[in-house]
């Protein structure tokens, strides 16, 4: 078994970490525990403590890994010049969400299956890794949105639906959708939601990026 002096404790806690989601890529959430961690770097559960809180620490930072690789993958998939179109930019938003979710199951379903301290607030840092994400949505839907405010609703209420849609797709249950495809869907959601979002508005204050006649089947 390795000795602590062998590593730097943030050579250890990258270690932990890289081990860790190899551990969920193979066995899932369920599969993950301090043991098996310490086990996989040479080192003992006790020395894993010494760099992570506890095991809601550790779980909660390779959850913040896997928020930073999916807003990367989300940012890239709308270069700057679509991000005028708000109808495009969610199109887009939503096919490489769904595209993640399949790819990257384990770590995917990890951030939704694990409860921090039993239901108790999430840490700072994680929170503006998470908005990091809603951010690009309501980024997508600002132009449309009277305010901030609900720009910051309307994004959770929309993903909201998307994720309806991955989870039944990622537990292969498209059935209970009458068997259609999950980018179907989710296109025929954010259009109907957008053309929703248009005719709310009174007079005058139609967002810039949804036109008044919009058909939502082209």
């Amino acid at each position: 078994m390795a000795r602590r002096s062998e590593h730097s404790r943030d050579e250890i806690r990258r270690m932990a970490l890289d081990a860790a989601e190899r551990i969920v890529a193979a066995k899932g959430y369920g599969g993950l525990s301090a043991r098996k961690v310490a086990t996989a770097i040479g080192y003992t559960v006790g020395t894993l403590y010494l760099v992570f809180e506890n095991l809601d620490d550790l779980v909660l930072r390779i959850n913040g890994r896997t928020l930073d690789q999916l807003h990367a993958r989300l940012e890239a998939t709308t270069p700057p010049n679509d991000r005028r179109d708000p109808e495009r930019t969610l199109l887009a938003l939503a096919d490489a969400y769904i595209a993640y979710a399949e790819a990257e199951s384990p770590r995917w379903n990890m951030l939704f299956e694990y409860v921090a301290g039993k239901g108790g607030p999430l840490p700072e840092w994680y929170l503006h890794k998470l908005g990091r994400v809603f951010g690009l949505v309501e980024t997508a839907l600002r132009p449309l949105a009277c305010d901030d405010h609900e720009a910051r609703r309307t994004a959770r209420v929309l993903w909201a639906g998307v994720q309806g849609i991955c989870t039944l797709k990622i537990h292969q249950r498209m059935d209970l959708a009458g068997g259609q495809r999950a980018e179907e869907m989710a296109d025929t959601l954010i259009r109907n939601f957008l053309r929703g979002l248009a005719t709310e508005r009174p007079p005058g204050a139609r967002g810039r990026g949804v036109p008044a006649n919009r058909n939502p089947a082209t």
